[in-house]
C-alpha cells in the first residue's frame, strides 16, 4: 500500500531569473513553500513580488533557474517535453482571471476540453462535463455560449473545466479579480466546496483581501521570497 505524502507541493530554495548580464532580473530569490493535501493555499503580496512566477513554476509552465520543486512526489524539474506536458495535463487544473473560455463553444463543450485532449471520446467527455456543471449549479446553462453568461457564471464554467479531469492540483490565478464582491465570494466558496478534497490541493494567487478568510494558509510573498505563512481555521 502506497502512503500519500503529506504535502502535494514542496518548493525548496527555488530561484528564477529572467534575462542575462546587466539585464538579469531575479524574480524568485530562494522560495521555500509546502502546500499540504486537503488545503486551499493563498499566495499573496504586492505586484511584482513573484506570486505568478511561482505559480507558473508549480504548474510546470516555467522552469526554475535552480532549486527543487516536488509536485505529487515528482521532481518536475526533471520532466521534459512530452513527459512534462502529460504530467501537467493529467494532474493540474487551471482557473484564470479572465476565464479563457472559447467563445464559439458552449459551456458544456468548454468544460469537456481537458478530457478530449486526454483522449476521451466526445460523448463521454460531454457527459462528465454536464455532471460537473450540475455540481456548480449551471445544469440549466450548459448550452449557453460564454457571451450569454455573467462573469460569475463564466468563472464557474472555468472552475468546472479545471475539475473535469479530476486533477490533484488546482491552480488559480486571480480568480476573483474580475468579479464584484458578491460574485467573488461565491466563487471562492464554490472552490472550497467542490475543489478542496483530501487528495487534492488548491493554490490561489490573489490580491483580493476579501477572500483571505477562505484560505487554510496564507503564504505572504515579498521581494521574491515567501516571507511568512499564516495558518488559520476556516469556518465557511
Amino acid at each position: 500500500m502506497v502512503t500519500q505524502p503529506t504535502n502535494a507541493i514542496v518548493c525548496r530554495n527555488v530561484v528564477k531569473e529572467f534575462g542575462s548580464g546587466g539585464a538579469k532580473v531575479r524574480a524568485l530569490r530562494g522560495v521555500d513553500l509546502d502546500v499540504p493535501f486537503g488545503e486551499l493555499v493563498l499566495l499573496v503580496g504586492e505586484s511584482g513580488c513573484g506570486k505568478t512566477t511561482l505559480l507558473s513554476i508549480i504548474a510546470s509552465i516555467l522552469d526554475p533557474t535552480s532549486g527543487e520543486v516536488q509536485v505529487l512526489g515528482t521532481d518536475i524539474t526533471r520532466l521534459w517535453g512530452g513527459r512534462k506536458v502529460r504530467f501537467r495535463g493529467k494532474n493540474i487544473g487551471f482557473v484564470f482571471q479572465q476565464y479563457n473560455l472559447l467563445p464559439s463553444l458552449t459551456a458544456c463543450e468548454n468544460v469537456a476540453i481537458p478530457l478530449i485532449i486526454l483522449g476521451y471520446r466526445r460523448g463521454v467527455a460531454l457527459r462528465r462535463a454536464r455532471e460537473i456543471l450540475a455540481m456548480v449549479g449551471l445544469e440549466n446553462r450548459q448550452h449557453a455560449l460564454p457571451n450569454e453568461l455573467s462573469g460569475g457564471q463564466q468563472q464557474r464554467v472555468a472552475i468546472s473545466r479545471a475539475l473535469v479531469h479530476d486533477p490533484a492540483i488546482i491552480i488559480c490565478d486571480e480568480p476573483t479579480a474580475a468579479l464584484d464582491a458578491e460574485n467573488g465570494r461565491l466563487v471562492i466558496q464554490l472552490l472550497r466546496q467542490v475543489a478542496v478534497q483530501p487528495n487534492r490541493a488548491v493554490v490561489v494567487v490573489t490580491h483580493d483581501n476579501r477572500i483571505f478568510e477562505f484560505g487554510d494558509r496564507i503564504a505572504h510573498m515579498e521581494d521574491g521570497r515567501v516571507d511568512s505563512v499564516t495558518v488559520q481555521k476556516v469556518e465557511v
